[in-house]
């Protein structure tokens, strides 16, 4: 499970570019950290946990950022 989780926590940094991929594979990845920390503490999760919440940090910015471009550009057109 540690694998995996170090996995996706790679992943979501590569992914955080399309907010909603981004979003879908932090969040997979966040649950599966909670059940595995749960089960046994390994470095391996606690690592991918890290990344995966870097991630989802960035996702979250990126996705901001894009929103507010969406309603500047609907409401004043520059």
């Amino acid at each position: 499970m540690g694998l995996l989780l170090m996995i996706l926590g790679i992943l979501s940094i590569f992914v955080w570019p399309i907010p909603w991929l981004g979003l879908l594979v932090s969040i997979v990845g966040l649950s599966i950290g909670g059940i595995t920390l749960k089960r046994r503490k390994s470095g391996m999760a606690v690592a991918g946990i890290i990344l995966t919440v870097i991630g989802l940090s960035l996702t979250i910015v990126n996705l901001k950022i894009g929103l507010l471009d969406l309603i500047l550009k609907t409401y004043f057109q520059y």
